[in-house]
């Protein structure tokens, strides 16, 4: 037993303390059925010796008067076996050597131990993975079925990977190695089930950690990331060093990094971009390549309207959708595109031609926050402005003036009803 031991510590995760206590409960199980009760019952392990010793204590009762010989002992027996002294009521203790009981009790011992030790095992098992949900895991192809892929890791745990978790174009051979997330692990009725993932979000930010050194190193964060497997995904990185471009360290040089991630996705598409907090400038990163003209948000409702030119509307919804649908899905945002029409374009005018009698700083602040041009900031409340684009009341009072003069000296004047039939003649 003291080697045995060893190996459960080494093969199958079992200490020492949690074998002898496994050992004794099994015991006690198979002794409980042939005595009815353990209750009156001492198992005591040693494991320096590697044995067991199992004490029975009987009530001591007058001779004949035995009515449970699991719980009682007639006087003149106990007397005579090693305890001459003892008395009526006293509490009488014998040693049970449980080699005596047979080859049947032996069995049943082995095969109740066997079932607490797969139960153990079981545990551990369920307990590693589900700390590891999330992560990274390879597994070898075992076998593959219609709806579902099995693999097996390096401990030869079995690993679940269903089809629909796999990238459409998945195709695995036996024996191929296949790199996945551990997306779900439970234990139902005490049988672990390890379901693994390749279409899953995590999948991505994991392949990042895994390729870019970086993210790894806690340099740059990945703060959001949305996926149409197979197809495309887009995903935000934040730096924490100035001196770090986040979009160059995740793309490397030529494209080195990214190009290993985009063959493990099945040349799956990935745009990354600048995360900012600031979401309509967030918005209009999301929504790349194409540029916007203006965008108005509603931050209650969680939806956004952005209007385009003509030609970019397509570049913003992208092929089926799939542009708008994951700009979406990265910025929590409901997109919606609007065109701007001619007579919207002549009648606005952008910020930049104001540059002579608004501080640059100032049109800057105001483009952060999604107000492009001069109506954007006339259609967007004033208090929204002082707060979005951290401007002091006075100055965005300035910025209103300034814009509301330039759309006034543009409209007709209707003439005066009093005014008179001849003009004045001019002073000499």
């Amino acid at each position: 037993m003291v080697e045995r031991f060893a190996e459960f510590k080494e093969l199958k995760n079992i200490d020492k303390t949690t074998m002898i206590s496994v050992l004794e409960e099994s015991f006690r199980n198979v002794l409980a059925k042939m005595f009815g009760t353990d209750e009156n019952l001492d198992v005591i392990m040693n494991p320096d010796k590697g044995d067991v010793q199992i004490f029975q204590n009987l009530e001591v009762v007058p001779d004949g008067e035995v009515t449970n010989p699991n719980l009682q002992i007639s006087l003149s027996d106990a007397r005579a076996d090693d305890d001459p002294d003892v008395e009526i009521g006293e509490e009488h203790t014998k040693e049970i050597f449980f080699a005596d009981f047979g080859r049947r009790a032996i069995l049943n011992l082995r095969q109740t131990l066997q079932s607490k030790i797969l139960d153990l095992q079981k545990e551990a098992i369920y307990d590693k993975f589900k700390e590891l949900e999330g992560e990274l895991v390879s597994g070898e192809v075992y076998q593959t079925w219609s709806r579902e892929t099995l693999l097996l890791d390096d401990e030869k745990n079995e690993l679940l990977l269903p089809k629909s978790e796999s990238i459409p174009g998945d195709y695995f051979r036996k024996g191929e190695t296949v790199l996945a997330v551990i997306h779900n692990v439970d234990n139902k009725n005490n049988n672990p089930k390890i379901t693994v993932s390749r279409t899953s979000e995590a999948f991505l930010r994991r392949l990042f950690e895994r390729d870019v050194p970086e993210i790894l190193d806690g340099l740059i964060a990945i703060k959001a990331v949305a996926r149409i497997p197979g197809e495309r995904a887009k995903i935000a990185v934040e730096s924490f060093d100035d001196r770090i471009d986040p979009v160059g360290a995740c793309v490397g040089v030529k494209g080195s990094r990214i190009h290993g991630i985009v063959r493990e996705l099945h040349n799956e598409n990935i745009d990354v971009i600048n995360y900012t907090s600031n979401p309509s400038l967030f918005i209009q990163r999301a929504l790349s390549p194409a540029k916007i003209s203006s965008i108005h948000l509603d931050e209650e409702e969680k939806k956004a309207e952005v209007f385009l030119k003509p030609e970019e509307v397509s570049l913003a919804i992208g092929k089926g959708g799939m542009n708008i649908k994951l700009a979406s899905m990265l910025s929590g945002y409901t997109i919606d595109v609007y065109r701007d029409t001619p007579a919207e374009v002549d009648e606005d005018i952008y910020l930049d031609e104001f540059k002579d009698e608004i501080d640059g700083w100032v049109i800057d602040s105001l483009k952060d926050m999604g107000c492009i041009t001069a109506k954007n900031v006339l259609n967007t409340p004033r208090e929204i402005l002082i707060e979005k684009a951290d401007l002091e009341e006075e100055t965005v009072d300035n910025v209103i003036r300034i814009l509301k003069a330039e759309f006034e000296d543009d409209e007709p004047q209707a003439p005066a009803d009093d005014a008179p039939d001849t003009a004045e003649t001019p002073a000499e």
